[in-house]
């Protein structure tokens, strides 16, 4: 299975969403973080990404008889690069971003179901927005968004400190231009945002969140 294909699955991306921050876990702990996906299912799916590469194991023990492992995202291997993201076609965009939309859908809800989910203390937002730019001030603000998360990526768990998803989309709503700008990186040229801001697939593709009170 090439990277497009295993990366862009709702159920995989999800999966990478909750091991972010260098977290180790087993499968049955992948399983309380998902309750709403089936554990088979689960299973399934953390066994393709460890067979693609995107997840090590960095642990072994027998746990009644059987063989429990932990693992860990290799973060060199979750992101699409920009030659892959170069030769995605219009139907492998149509299908990444509606697997991220099915995965932020299905990742919102279970937040909502948790005991106790307050959306208005948490800070939860979903706010939307058309910004006029012109190539140069588009390049900018990617670089500025991109700034923005490289500085907190390598942020890990810690005490005061809670996994929050924050997702990223550009594109734009009248027809582009069909032309170059030889001013334009050529990462942002390949990838758009994945390349832009430095964040999985996952991340990137899916709906733009932003710190705030909700949105309605």
């Amino acid at each position: 299975m090439d990277t497009l294909d295993l990366l862009l699955h709702p159920v995989r991306l999800r999966i990478t969403y909750a091991m972010t921050g260098e977290r180790t876990c087993t499968t049955a702990e992948l399983c309380t973080a998902l309750p709403d996906v089936p554990k088979t299912t689960v299973y399934r799916h953390v066994g393709l990404l460890a067979e693609g590469g995107v997840l090590e194991v960095v642990d072994e023990q027998r746990v009644r008889g059987a063989v429990e492992r932990r693992y860990r995202l290799r973060r060199d291997r979750m992101a699409i690069g920009p030659e892959a993201g170069a030769s995605m076609s219009l139907d492998d965009h149509r299908r990444g971003f509606a697997a991220a939309m099915a995965a932020l859908l299905a990742g919102f809800n279970a937040y909502l179901d948790r005991p106790g989910a307050d959306p208005f203390a948490d800070s939860v937002g979903y706010r939307q927005g058309t910004l006029w730019l012109s190539p140069d001030e588009l390049v900018e603000m990617i670089s500025e968004f991109r700034h923005s998360f490289a500085s907190r990526a390598g942020n890990g768990p810690a005490p005061g400190r809670n996994p929050h998803l924050v997702s990223s989309i550009f594109f734009p709503t009248d027809e582009p231009p069909r032309h170059e700008d030889p001013r334009r990186p050529q990462a942002l040229k390949s990838t758009g945002s994945n390349a832009a801001t430095g964040l999985t697939p996952a991340a990137s593709a899916a709906s733009r969140q932003q710190p705030g009170r909700t949105t309605m």
